[in-house]
């Protein structure tokens, strides 16, 4: 004795709905993950294209109003910019922030900058450079 298919002929009623299901979502899938690709893409390239400005802290002297602070900074020729630099008291407190900008055709400015404080500060942080 021999059992009756429940599948229907091959070709003749079209596509299942599982199989248009299944189409639907590896179109969604190509979609996304093409947008996907295409935003990391896009804010790596501006990650890498707005660093034109670096900077490092290289020593600095703290006294009772103001931190001075040997800041070695590269940039591209022409690139204006500046660089945010904090200091804080023992107790973590911030006791200083200030902006320092860089002009000019140089693409190595080495300099000592004065950064005034409420407080005693201990530490020099830099907490980045930026272009404009």
């Amino acid at each position: 004795m021999s059992t009756a298919s429940t599948r229907l002929p091959e070709g003749r009623y079209g596509r299942s709905s599982d199989e248009r299901a299944d189409r639907g979502l590896k179109v969604a899938a190509v979609v996304l993950g093409t947008a996907l690709l295409a935003l990391v893409g896009y804010f790596a390239y501006h990650y890498v294209v707005e660093s034109r400005i670096s900077a490092q802290v290289i020593t600095f002297d703290a006294t009772d109003n103001a931190v001075k602070v040997h800041l070695e900074v590269h940039k591209d020729s022409g690139t204006d910019g500046y660089c945010t630099l904090r200091s804080q008291a023992a107790d973590g407190s911030e006791v200083g922030r200030a902006d320092f900008r860089f002009t000019g055709s140089a693409t190595r400015i080495d300099q000592v900058v004065t950064l005034r404080t409420t407080a005693k500060g201990t530490t020099a942080e830099l907490l980045g450079c930026h272009t404009g």
